[in-house]
């Protein structure tokens, strides 16, 4: 199977027909996608009924890994194995799911066969213009993050209403998870740096409410879905453990978030090991894991990838911001002092419209791309001419 060819879904459904009893549960489903690295956004495998024609890129086992998640979650939750079925009401709940807002998918859901139309969105949905993506920001932002809809169908698939909103509450959870983790280590500057940009996100992401940590918490201990709560879980343990090694301040953390989810010492520490043995295995084959400190790579990447986003698109930025001067002036308010909750909704709402009608900047509309606003605009006011740059207040100190 050649996941980067036209008819790979259908491929997929054909082979998986012999290999229906390959996860007997949602648990043991998740348990294969951790070893594969799909949860933890490091692909390293595939599913073993599936033979590749070539050496598979991690985009390609990402894209293989979520086809197969959705598939078996679908599976397991109905009790039914016809792939057609399947097609129909994965396609029918990333419509729900109002992928379809984005201008870069309107072409995916005005096409004909099913299985095609889902073959461009998985594609869209795992990267978009490979070109323009660093690895560093592919693997660890919006790979990492692809498991949100998983437990998104999931949550579909039993009934659950306003998927928009639900998605939207695990990735800020996650996000939130991610940057009180980073706060419990002892940092480097680096780290300071990428525990700030978290929490910055996180205004953005959820910018009506006025106390993060409080709300985190309150949304944390509200939730009852205990297989969202383990990945909540080893999304922290993968956020405590990109410098393979965790200290005292790191452990109280971990055991403290594990309480809060519900979840004894004994299974937090198996998540620990979990995470261990991938990162041990793994070392040789990653790239990633083969460096000092995955913090350095992740915040210099995520950087490097906005500035070159900005630089492709400046003269259609140019064009879209000289339609909103309101924008202009807050972003490079924004460049000398914090904005209020007001301003920040205001600047979030109208940098997606601008991305919706930018192809290449859809990526901030991603699993995760909530987390490279905070740099876009750092970045933007300095990139801009200088004519866009007019009502930047220049800082005195």
């Amino acid at each position: 199977m050649n996941p980067s060819a036209i008819g790979w879904i259908d491929k997929f459904g054909y082979l998986v027909k012999d290999s229906q009893d390959v996860f007997k549960d949602f648990w043991d489903l998740y348990g294969g996608l951790k070893k594969a690295g799909f949860v933890y956004g490091l692909n390293v495998k595939i599913p073993r009924f599936i033979t590749p024609e070539h050496v598979l890129s991690e985009d390609e086992k990402a894209k293989i890994n979520l086809v197969t998640a959705l598939y078996f979650t679908y599976k397991l939750e109905k009790g039914e194995e016809e792939f057609d079925v399947f097609l129909k009401e994965v396609f029918g709940f990333y419509k729900e799911l109002n992928v379809s807002s984005l201008s870069l998918y309107q072409k995916i859901f005005s096409g004909n066969k099913i299985s095609s139309r889902l073959e461009s969105l998985i594609d869209s949905r795992v990267f978009l213009e490979a070109n323009i993506l660093t690895k560093t920001f592919n693997s660890n932002i919006t790979n990492s993050l692809l498991f949100i809809d998983v437990l998104t169908f999931k949550y579909f698939l039993r009934g659950g209403k306003k998927l928009t909103d639900h998605a939207k509450r695990l990735e800020y959870l996650t996000i939130n998870i991610t940057y009180h983790a980073l706060s419990s280590k002892q940092k480097n500057k680096t780290d300071e740096r990428l525990a700030h940009l978290f929490a910055t996100s996180l205004s953005f992401i959820d910018s009506e409410q006025k106390d993060f940590d409080g709300a985190y918490r309150k949304k944390l201990l509200n939730n009852t879905m205990v297989w969202e709560n383990k990945y909540f879980l080893d999304v922290a343990c993968l956020a405590i453990w990109e410098d393979n090694k965790m200290d005292s301040q790191e452990s109280l953390f971990i055991h403290s978030l594990g309480k809060d989810l519900g979840f004894t010492s004994k299974e937090v520490n198996r998540s620990l090991e979990e995470i261990n043995s991938f990162f041990t295995k793994n070392v040789s084959t990653i790239r990633f894991l083969k460096d000092s400190n995955l913090a350095i790579q992740f915040y210099d990447g995520m950087a490097v990838l906005v500035n070159r986003l900005i630089i492709r698109n400046n003269k259609r930025l140019q064009k879209e911001l000289s339609d909103s001067k309101e924008l202009v002036l807050l972003l490079s308010k924004s460049t000398r002092k914090e904005l209020s909750i007001e301003e920040k909704k205001k600047v979030q709402n109208q940098l997606l419209d601008i991305f919706k009608s930018i192809p290449s900047l859809a990526i901030f509309l991603l699993p995760g791309g909530a987390v490279l606003l905070p740099i876009f605009i750092k970045l933007i006011p300095k990139l801009l001419p200088s004519a866009f740059d007019d009502n930047r207040v220049e800082n005195s100190e």
